[in-house]
């Protein structure tokens, strides 16, 4: 089963259509009342597990998806695991297609992807988990991690749902399989580690923006460092690939990108700083989101760059979203989440549905 009725040039469009109206309806509502529960924030969850799940597979419109769909047949036919990278995954697969179809399969991966997103928002906002839920599904890098990258999108709401466990025993579980599913997962789990013995915002505040000064005098000299120290992973191998190749970091630093990383940076300022914002748990989030960053930073002119933005970008919204709705600090707090939320989802439309058209 497949949506193979609605064209391949329009699959992403309708999406991103429909987010749109939800986005306005909850803008317009935030004008007249104050966060609520939402009722009916379990349809929306259900609704994109199974629109992503279920698309047609294309190697034109979701380029990776062929190549994942290429290795299930190969499992169907009784191939062996014939890598040592993310292994996990590949087991998981190879299971998958000892009982199922390939679009069940797809169906799968974005229940793994975004099931454990509801259950992160759930467990932080509780009533008001629908507008982290929908901060998430609204951002820039959201529906191309779940139909392009998948390993890394699945990986990344892994890690989020460990951190959101309380029993550590689950949350070492939850971070081997994050990192068993896609290895560049190492990056946020340091940052991780960083946290649990230096969780102080201030100093990597000061970290991130000293990032920003070294990568322009730096270079290539950081995406070569990085390249040397040893990774046994092919993807690290992008730090170091000719840059003629026309993708997301092909001309160089993105300052257009940087300011979008900066805007939940700002966020986490504003709060902690300014507003004297003091939670543990969003200390954590927001740390490792400025060092997974700020590693982004230095080697922002690597070819497929993106993939190492993305190992920061999957927490942004919720670095943005937590201190809205876990403190009560602003006056008319509601109406500045509906402006945030709006202007947050514009960007996303705009460089993913009107630039790239």
């Amino acid at each position: 089963m497949s949506f193979d009725f609605i064209p391949l040039e329009y699959y992403t469009f309708i999406y991103y259509l429909i987010i749109l109206i939800v986005v306005l309806n909850t803008f317009f509502q935030l004008q007249t009342a104050k966060f609520k529960s939402n009722k009916n924030g379990l349809l929306l969850v259900w609704f994109v597990i199974i629109y992503m799940g279920f698309r047609p597979i294309s190697i034109a419109y979701f380029a990776d998806m062929d190549t994942y769909a290429k290795y299930f047949e190969n499992y169907q036919n009784g191939e062996s695991i014939l890598t040592d990278k993310d292994i996990l995954f590949h087991y998981f697969m190879q299971w998958c297609s000892s009982f199922m179809s390939v679009n069940f399969f797809f169906l799968t991966c974005a229940f793994l992807y975004i099931f454990p997103l509801y259950l992160v928002c759930k467990k932080w906002f509780v009533k008001y988990w629908f507008y982290a839920f929908l901060l998430l599904i609204a951002s820039f890098s959201f529906w191309g991690a779940g139909t392009n990258g998948i390993r890394n999108g699945i990986a990344g709401s892994i890690f989020l749902l460990a951190i959101s466990r309380e029993k550590r025993l689950w949350q070492i579980i939850l971070l081997l399989i994050s990192v068993s599913f896609h290895k560049t997962m190492l990056l946020p789990i340091l940052g991780l580690i960083i946290t649990q013995f230096y969780n102080k915002p201030k100093y990597l505040m000061w970290f991130w923006l000293f990032s920003i000064p070294l990568s322009l005098l730096g270079g290539g000299y950081w995406e070569t460092l990085f390249a040397s120290l040893g990774f046994e992973d092919d993807r690290f191998s992008y730090l170091t690939d000719d840059a003629s190749i026309k993708n997301f970091s092909s001309i160089g630093f993105r300052w257009d990108f940087l300011l979008y990383s900066a805007t939940a940076v700002y966020t986490g300022w504003y709060f902690i700083i300014k507003k004297k914002f003091v939670d543990n748990m969003y200390f954590i989030i927001f740390n490792i989101y400025v060092f997974a960053n700020a590693f982004w930073i230095l080697v922002i002119r690597a070819n497929f760059s993106n993939r190492f933005a993305y190992l920061s970008w999957f927490m942004m919204a919720l670095v943005i979203a937590y201190p809205f709705l876990k403190s009560n600090i602003l006056r008319n707090q509601h109406k500045s989440f509906a402006k945030v939320l709006l202007l947050y989802f514009l960007f996303t439309f705009f460089m993913n549905v009107i630039l790239s058209s």
